[in-house]
């Protein structure tokens, strides 16, 4: 049976899959990497973004002239600029507006939202002033808490996506069924989903590890080796698992794709956006400088600089130790160098390697 056949058999439906709308939220690179996922599996889809030159280039040449651009589009992938158009009759929405923009473009549609619509998530992060994620943006927004939603996460850069390079990610809902039933939107031959139940440890791995990205691109910006980064990379993902563990999420979670997979991807990948901005910083660009660069050329937006102040206060809410994101934090503010930063982190108290579990049970936190 088919990806598309499996789906509609989960919903009870008798449509073709040709029949049903997938509509995607934002035509950036991620929200192109969607669209292409969804469309080869035969559905069609309808792509909403902010300006008319790219929906009509995705209409008639078949590419977004500003986004990943070499690659060309099904003929089942549309674009519009109207609200309307893109929601009407719309059978399921992927949404791929940054979080930190995601409340307000929420709440501009929420009349025009069926409550009945599931919501696939794909921003990543932790706002910077309410420390919420996706999973409380999203019915805020909307004004109600009835709305299907999942999240979605793990080691998928957007350009391997569209290159049909084999992947995986994590879907998870608080509703397994749900999860089970959405991942045949995205499940083919070069992509795996692994449906899940752990709505918050998905989301803090996709938002943490991009705090961490950014370090370890500082180290390798200052011509260190991969036995650094490695370092780093770890002992980050400890950090990822303390936070995550503490705020109701689970370790298998974080020891999986949407953890230490998302983790690796984005800390050792050339296309991570985050790593870059670390690399030109241990280079010796300050971050407003790098910032301005990458605006000016369209290079997209490093989720880890608006994280890493929110995942600091997030740590000290619920208690949990993260030193480096702590050193992320000063760097970022230009209260560090980096080589300061390097030498504070190897000169820190010894610590026994020990479970997560004794951790806990050490600071005494449950």
């Amino acid at each position: 049976m088919k990806q598309s056949e499996s789906l509609l058999s989960l919903m009870g439906a008798s449509n073709a899959s040709s029949e049903l709308k997938v509509t995607v939220f934002g035509s950036g690179s991620f929200g192109m990497a969607m669209a292409m996922l969804v469309a080869r599996n035969g559905f069609n889809v309808m792509m909403l973004t902010r300006r008319e030159e790219v929906a009509l280039s995705i209409n008639t040449k078949h590419r977004n002239p500003t986004h990943l651009k070499d690659f060309i589009l099904p003929e089942n992938v549309k674009a519009t600029t109207c609200e309307v158009e893109a929601l009407r009759n719309a059978n399921f929405i992927v949404h791929c507006i940054p979080l930190q923009s995601s409340s307000a473009f929420l709440e501009r549609l929420s009349d025009k939202i069926d409550e009945n619509v599931p919501i696939i998530s794909t921003s990543k992060g932790l706002h910077t002033e309410t420390l919420e994620m996706m999973h409380e943006i999203i019915p805020k927004a909307l004004g109600r808490k009835q709305q299907p939603i999942a999240f979605f996460s793990g080691p998928t850069f957007a350009q391997d996506i569209m290159a049909n390079v084999p992947s995986g990610a994590v879907l998870a809902s608080e509703d397994i069924n749900l999860s089970r039933k959405l991942a045949h939107l995205f499940s083919g031959q070069t992509f795996r989903i692994y449906p899940s139940v752990d709505v918050i440890g998905v989301q803090v791995g996709g938002a943490l590890k991009n705090v961490i990205a950014i370090l370890a691109g500082v180290v390798e910006g200052m011509g260190f080796g991969i036995n650094a980064v490695t370092l780093l990379v770890t002992r980050g993902c400890r950090e990822m698992n303390r936070l995550a563990v503490a705020m109701g999420g689970q370790e298998h979670t974080m020891n999986g794709l949407a953890g230490i997979g998302d983790l690796m991807l984005t800390c050792l990948g050339s296309l991570s956006r985050n790593k870059k901005v670390g690399i030109e910083i241990g280079r010796g660009k300050k971050l407003t400088e790098v910032l301005e660069e990458r605006a000016q050329s369209l290079l997209g937006v490093a989720e880890g600089v608006a994280t890493t102040p929110a995942a600091v206060k997030l740590a000290a809410k619920y208690r949990i130790p993260t030193p480096l994101m702590f050193m992320a934090h000063k760097l970022l503010r230009d209260e560090i160098d980096a080589k300061t930063l390097l030498r504070e982190m190897m000169e820190a108290p010894m610590l026994d390697d020990v479970s997560l579990e004794m951790e806990f049970q050490a600071m005494n936190y449950w």
